[in-house]
């Protein structure tokens, strides 16, 4: 018997793959399970509870299958552990039953980006592909039928932890910045390695492809048992690196062949997207998609909504919500990545932030900043010698109304809050929708 622990997206897709497979299967979950994912447990004829987890039950299967959110230091994986009971992810049990080739992506920052990017140009370019893990859809889900030739998958940490035969054909690592330290003892050394894991089991007929400009990536590389061929990244051209940047061109050598691709019609904005548009060409490369096909594609790629998505324009003005980007980080390639003079939305929830490093930036591009939060005070502090106009405000009507006001025929209004959203809105996509509906409402349905 199979137990999952966990009913949302990855532990019904388990539950699904493991009833088609002709397995036990029970599903188990400490808070109330979504009505659509029970109804479908349901219609399936899948035993489940919800509100408790039955230790007796759970500690008798042969395996467990757990959701990423739940820690090991969970008493229920500690003593499923203690009786030696394996403990796999979705991803995990998945992979045993596909006979599709994966594209797997992880990274601190970038891989929900790099993931639709992925896919997207596999799939404009006619490949049968499909698109799964912590991007929101189950793997295990889509291997139910497994008609796909790739999947592009989507990794986090909390997945890798508990992947272990499980091998990508093609696997991605954009960053590592210190994240979720809480799950790995607070040592950043933990948690690079996790992100490594995306590398076990492949053989020199495996891509990895890295970015060799980041620093804990190649402190840590040499220290797994890495057997697959390496395919270093960066901006610039450096001794090794197979694909980088020469102005608006993308140049790669991955095969023992140069091939020059046109970025120009890429909507992506930043530095950071460039390391994302690197990482996705040289995938799709590899998984034989042809250079004017990739350039194709880049021109019709539409990013997940709130990160740098362009929400308005009207006369001169381009309205941007970056809402996603709930830390200084995030700013700071939003602001680095845009070339025009900046009203700067800012604000909510103060997450111990550092501004220090947004202040040159600051200084350079933002011509007013607008708080959006409760408390504002230490934006204005951090700012207040850097941009001479500052306001505040606690209304998404109201902050829209202002930014417009200030801003001139050939400026941008960004919303790239660097703070958490829950003082004024449900979660950062809340915001975000809120944000684009006001702009809707005052920039263009009002003439000016």
């Amino acid at each position: 018997m199979i137990a999952i622990l966990g009913a949302g997206e990855s532990g019904v897709g388990a539950a699904l793959l493991a009833k088609a497979k002709g397995l036990d299967a029970f599903v188990s979950d400490m808070g109330n399970i979504k009505p659509a994912y029970k109804e479908t447990l349901e219609k399936h004829g899948i035993a489940f509870e919800e509100g408790s987890h039955s230790f007796d039950q759970i500690l008798n299967a042969d395996e467990i299958i757990k959701s990423p959110g739940i820690p090991d230091k969970a008493d229920i994986i500690k003593q499923a552990k203690a009786k030696n009971i394996p403990v796999i992810s979705e991803i995990e049990f998945a992979g045993r039953y596909s006979k599709g080739k994966f594209i797997c992506i992880s990274g601190t920052n970038g891989k929900t980006t790099t993931t639709l990017l992925t896919f997207h140009l596999l799939q404009t370019a006619g490949y049968n592909v499909a698109l799964a893990g912590n991007i929101g859809e189950s793997l295990a889900g889509k291997v139910v039928d497994d008609d796909a030739e790739y999947y592009v998958v989507e990794l986090s940490s909390f997945q890798l932890d508990t992947m272990f035969d499980f091998k990508a054909h093609i696997a991605v690592l954009l960053n590592i910045t210190p994240d979720h330290l809480d799950r790995y003892d607070y040592n950043i050394g933990n948690y690079a390695l996790s992100k490594l894991r995306i590398t076990q089991n492949m053989t020199p007929t495996d891509y990895f492809i890295y970015n060799e400009e980041d620093a804990l990536i190649r402190e840590y590389l040499g220290k797994t048992d890495f057997n697959g061929t390496a395919i270093p990244f960066g901006l610039t051209p450096n001794s090794g690196t197979r694909a980088y940047f020469e102005g608006d061109k993308l140049v790669t050598d991955v095969q023992g062949i140069r091939e020059d691709i046109d970025v120009s019609a890429s909507p992506l904005i930043g530095k950071h997207n460039r390391y994302n548009t690197l990482a996705a060409v040289t995938a799709a490369l590899l998984a034989g998609v042809e250079p004017f096909r990739i350039a194709e594609g880049l021109g019709t790629f539409k990013n997940a909504d709130h990160r740098l998505q362009v929400v308005g324009e009207a006369e001169g003005v381009t309205y941007i919500n970056d809402s996603k980007a709930t830390n200084v980080e995030a700013v700071w390639y939003a602001l680095e990545g845009i070339n025009k003079p900046i009203i700067w939305i800012a604000g909510g929830v103060d997450k111990g932030n550092n501004y220090d490093t947004l202040k040159p930036l600051a200084q350079e591009k933002v011509k007013a900043l607008v708080c959006l939060g409760k408390e504002n005070q230490k934006l204005f502090s951090a700012f207040q010698e850097v941009i001479s106009t500052i306001d505040e405000t606690q209304s998404v009507d109201e902050v829209v109304q202002k930014a417009k006001a200030l801003a001139a025929p050939g400026d941008v209004v960004l919303l790239s809050p660097a703070c958490a959203s829950f003082d004024l809105f449900q979660n950062y996509e809340d915001r975000g929708r809120q944000f684009a509906a006001a702009v809707q409402k005052h920039v263009i349905q009002v003439k000016s």
